[in-house]
């Protein structure tokens, strides 16, 4: 039994564009291009009155804007896949789409085979994102919390991580013993510990170190 039609939309404001991904997909068994829109006032007004399966979103649209027509359209269409297929690849414009429900973003040069296996593989429960957009994800969800230690802290931190003492620390840094003293209170302080061991183990929990 052949797999049902995945029923697409797409909203893109270049007309040239629009019609041959709307070819791209009439001419691929198992797709059906059912609606496009030049703009998003258009497909709000009329797309979820329609069965579709996945739209296609462009970001830079005439008026109101892709990110802010999945905002609108999501609500009325839960059943619906939205991937973003823009030129933009700004980290802003990647998590507010990512934030206003859409389930994909692929760039525009991505080409027509990758096109159609992220439209099945959304409908499978997957994210599709081009390569250099999956990066950026990754890179922002490794990001951690600026660190409250200055880098002279850090440094005489990661040389207590080492096993060293204070003596050895300031011999190494060219510190007197006190100035090394008062630098592991602050670190101390800052990060609300109150033995070496507390500190090393915080540090390399938070990665600090």
């Amino acid at each position: 039994m052949p797999d049902p039609l995945i029923h697409v939309a797409i909203v893109e404001d270049d007309p040239e564009i629009r019609q041959t991904l709307a070819l791209i997909i009439n001419g691929t068994p198992g797709f059906s291009c059912i609606f496009s829109y030049a703009d998003c006032e258009s497909a709000i007004a009329d797309l979820p009155g329609h069965f579709t399966d996945v739209v296609l979103m462009d970001i830079e649209l005439p008026g109101i804007t892709g990110i802010e027509g999945v905002k609108r359209l999501r609500p009325q269409m839960p059943r619906a896949d939205f991937i973003m297929l823009t030129i933009r690849h700004d980290d802003e414009a990647i998590f507010e789409s990512l934030c206003a429900g859409a389930t994909g973003y692929l760039v525009k040069d991505t080409p027509p085979a990758e096109l159609l296996d992220a439209i099945r593989e959304v409908r499978q429960g997957g994210a599709p994102m081009s390569a250099a957009i999956a990066r950026k994800v990754i890179r922002s969800f490794r990001q951690t919390s600026p660190s409250p230690l200055s880098d002279r802290e850090t440094e005489i931190l990661r040389l207590l991580s080492d096993g060293q003492h204070y003596r050895s620390i300031a011999e190494q840094l060219f510190l007197s013993p006190h100035t090394v003293k008062t630098h592991i209170k602050n670190i101390y302080e800052k990060l609300q510990v109150h033995s070496r061991a507390e500190a090393v183990r915080k540090a390399l929990g938070d990665k600090l170190i």
